[in-house]
């Protein structure tokens, strides 16, 4: 059913405007002026437009759509009517993508197929999984563990953008600091001293330098960090893997965690293990990861055991994957690894914002520290000469 964007008034005299389904315009009226809302415009949005509207939704409300989804098809809702549903109380990009959802499934194809249109809203396990669940008949389960999962992944996320909110605001204030102090405090002290004719001190003459080179090529600084900022991410893009293996030894707890909890949801799909490591490496977003898992599936499709074919991977890892490989519970075992995982990179975190506090203070203090010594040093030096 084509989607029809509106403009009108409330009841109250009040602007509206919208999105709503209809057959046509006349029916899009009709339904407007049922819900109280009198229209003075109404243009068809194409499908092609709705679509594009829908692959820039935010990720963020995959989670909350899947569980919706998984309680009303758990409930004995069919996957259509359930899309219709979900469709009616959504508005604008969130419903064009469920109704693009609801028109493909209506005409005949599944769930996971009617997905594949939309590659940067959902994950590629995202649909590798329903499509297990279809075959299975399970669809209403794999929904609320997909939904668990990525519920899960955004919390994780959350305390990684939370971890660096901090870091960000702390270093931008001192650069704000820094920039008032060289520009409009130091000049009008250092004034003094560029009139003496006598020696200055190292520190007094690097702090005049400083100052100057705040006030006359504070264009060039910005320049400066531009370039900079560039060039580091195309030297990141460029090594890559070399760059993530370094992020193992830093961050490998947060990989890790989302390696394991992402294999271990594939294998409880059902995935067979080659397809669940492939897609499991992909998504634990380190380039070294996703190597390892790569290569690891090829010996694993010659006969080798997982614990074995992960070699590079740490090596209490591999010991709790052997053990869930000999229990036959490596799905579970694997749920385990990513909490232990989850928890490691969580105190990490802590940690690391416990010594960052501090650090910061030290450094602002360092700065400040440096400016007073520079300009007391030569007056020290003048009072003894008068003396």
């Amino acid at each position: 059913m084509p989607i029809y964007k509106y403009k009108g008034y409330k009841a109250g005299g009040a602007d509206a405007s919208g999105t709503i389904e209809a057959e046509g315009p006349r029916d899009a009226a009709i339904k407007l002026k049922e819900q109280g809302l009198f229209p003075r415009d109404i243009q068809a949005v194409e499908h092609r437009r709705a679509t594009a509207f829908a692959a820039r939704v935010d990720r963020g409300r995959v989670p909350e759509i899947t569980r919706q989804l998984g309680v009303l098809v758990g409930s004995g809702v069919p996957v259509v009517e359930a899309l219709r549903a979900l469709s009616e109380e959504s508005q604008g990009r969130v419903r064009a993508l469920l109704v693009d959802l609801r028109e493909k499934v209506a005409a005949g194809g599944t769930l996971s197929r009617a997905i594949e249109s939309h590659p940067g809203m959902f994950p590629d396990f995202y649909r590798h999984m329903l499509s297990a669940a279809e075959e299975s008949g399970t669809l209403d389960t794999t929904l609320g563990r997909l939904a668990d999962f990525l519920e899960g992944q955004e919390r994780l996320k959350d305390k990684v953008r939370t971890a660096m909110i901090y870091p960000l605001i702390m270093v931008f204030v001192a650069f704000i600091v820094m920039l008032l102090l060289f520009t409009f405090v130091v000049p009008k002290i250092v004034i003094v001293f560029q009139n003496n004719e006598a020696a200055l001190p190292l520190a007094t003459v690097i702090l005049i330098w400083l100052s100057d080179t705040f006030v006359n090529y504070w264009w060039a600084i910005i320049a400066l960090l531009i370039a900079g900022s560039y060039t580091g991410q195309s030297l990141f893009r460029k090594h890559r893997a070399k760059a993530d293996r370094l992020l193992m030894r830093v961050l490998g707890s947060l990989y890790l965690a989302r390696y394991t909890r992402t294999l271990s949801l594939l294998l409880e799909g059902g995935l067979p293990v080659i397809r669940a490591m492939e897609l499991a490496g992909r998504s634990s977003g380190n380039a070294w990861v996703e190597g390892t898992s790569r290569e690891a599936t090829i010996k694993v499709s010659e006969g080798a055991s997982l614990a074995v074919a992960l070699e590079g991977m740490p090596p209490v890892m591999r010991e709790l994957i052997a053990t869930g490989e000999r229990s036959g519970k490596l799905a579970v075992v694997l749920g385990r690894a990513a909490d232990s995982y989850e928890n490691e990179f969580e105190r990490l975190v802590q940690r690391s914002l416990a010594y960052l506090e501090p650090g910061m203070i030290l450094a602002m203090a360092a700065v400040v520290a440096f400016i007073v010594f520079s300009v007391l040093l030569p007056l020290f030096q003048m009072n003894q000469l008068i003396k």
